[in-house]
């Protein structure tokens, strides 16, 4: 069905980046990364000037092409890059940058521990396209001291001793992923491994011993296997996570990085599992399904927290759900209070508030339980592995999770996501 509200699609960008191979130096002591970056691109439906990538604090040494330096600027996060010629529709071509920097957020250093590891923004440590429609493979190699461990996005590789002593670690993933998903953590890690079906299971932390780790991970195996159920998907490859310094967690395309704290915590009270599981829940919606444009940002937060109290209700009961449910509903009634409650998906996502977030990641997945609670639970899961199966490493907007359901349950739902997706909705 055609809707009526407007879906605000990604803008076009003339090219399709297909492939990043990037190496990093990384001076953690320094808070500081040399890279090169090598982007594999294809004009889209025009000649192509020039190649528009974002670069955050980066500085840009050189750009060139097939070895011939390229004319570029870079001014407020942008890198405007003038190939030697346009290119002409459909043809590809490959563009080498170099650069360094130290920038101020989304790679983080903390040198106490002697660790470096990725938060979110990408462009901060290789000039890249930053919207979630954009996918690509990558090659990652990051040189380190030989002490340490690392762990990232992508089959591991041979590693290689440099000539100063120091470690290439190497990884090449070969789905194509958008890049804010893409990462890496590197430290003085203890790793522990399990088995899990045809899959191996990664721990890593500075401070927690082998035992420990698996103590802290227990449940994701069967949080994985919860998830595929769901989605109709099996999860593909190894799953790594690892305990860093200083996180609010973040999920990576088969990584997760949660902070030390939170280990602590889940050694503390092993039902403390819900971001563990809300990360893990990424790996389909959000890495696998992902939103076309920032606008549709719920069908990624608030998908990944409905899915982990989806989780903790098969693992620990109808009590733990209602829990995650209560809380959700008491935020958006916070925000009526307050005046800032709004629809789901946004006219743009430029500088979201607090309570933009909270829209997007409490309400987003109390809309997601109101759904359920229309529709019953056969038709609403069959929607939603129907719909997780259509748009495996696709984008999406809202209105393909509608039709999904739609088909579902074989009626129209217009009145529902006009009020609860597209307007403030009713009452909660």
């Amino acid at each position: 069905m055609a809707l009526a509200t407007p879906v605000f699609a990604a803008s076009t960008r003339g090219f399709d980046v297909l492939h990043y191979a990037a190496t990093l130096d990384l001076d953690i002591p320094a808070g500081e990364v040399r890279g090169e970056a090598t982007l594999r691109f294809r004009a889209d439906e025009a000649p192509l000037p020039r190649l528009l990538l974002d670069s955050g604090e980066l500085v840009i040494d050189s750009a060139t092409q097939n070895g011939k330096a390229l004319a570029f600027e870079r001014a407020d996060g942008k890198l405007s890059v003038t190939l030697s010629e346009p290119l002409r529709a459909g043809a590809e071509t490959r563009v080498t940058l170099r650069y360094h920097g130290k920038p101020g957020h989304g790679l983080e250093f903390a040198a106490e521990r002697n660790e470096v590891y990725t938060i979110f923004s990408t462009s901060q440590w290789m000039p890249s396209v930053d919207a979630p429609d954009e996918r690509a493979t990558l090659e990652l190699a990051l040189r380190l001291p030989k002490q340490l461990q690392a762990t990232a996005v992508g089959q591991a590789l041979p590693s290689r001793r440099l000539e100063d002593g120091r470690v290439e670690h190497r990884w090449h993933l070969r789905t194509a992923m958008p890049g804010y998903v893409y990462g890496f953590a590197a430290g003085p890690y203890q790793h522990a491994v399990q088995s899990h079906g045809r899959n191996r299971l990664h721990y890593y932390a500075v401070d927690r011993s082998p035992p420990e780790l698996r103590q802290v991970f227990a449940a994701t195996g069967d949080m994985l296997d919860f998830f595929a159920g769901r989605a109709g998907l099996a999860y593909e490859g190894d799953y790594q996570q690892a305990l860093v310094a200083r996180t609010i967690g973040q999920e990576m395309a088969g990584l997760s990085l949660m902070s030390e704290t939170y280990g602590e915590r889940v050694l503390d009270d092993p039902t403390q599992l819900g971001l563990m599981a809300h990360e893990a829940a990424h790996q389909w919606w959000g890495n696998r399904v992902t939103c076309a444009g920032w606008e549709h940002f719920w069908l990624n937060e608030g998908f990944a927290n409905f899915m982990t109290a989806a989780w903790l209700q098969h693992a620990q009961g109808e009590e733990a759900y209602q829990q995650m449910v209560t809380g959700w509903r008491t935020r958006v009634l916070a925000l009526r209070e307050k005046g800032t409650d709004r629809a789901l998906v946004f006219p743009d996502w430029n500088k979201p508030s607090a309570d933009d977030r909270t829209v997007v990641y409490q309400k987003g997945a109390l809309v997601l339980h109101l759904l359920r609670q229309e529709l019953g639970d056969e038709v609403f899961w069959r929607g939603l592995r129907a719909y997780t199966q259509a748009h495996d490493g696709r984008s999406v907007v809202s209105a393909d999770f509608q039709q999904a359901m739609e088909a579902a349950a074989g009626r129209s739902l217009q009145p529902f996501f006009e009020m609860w997706v597209y307007g403030v909705g009713g009452e909660v």
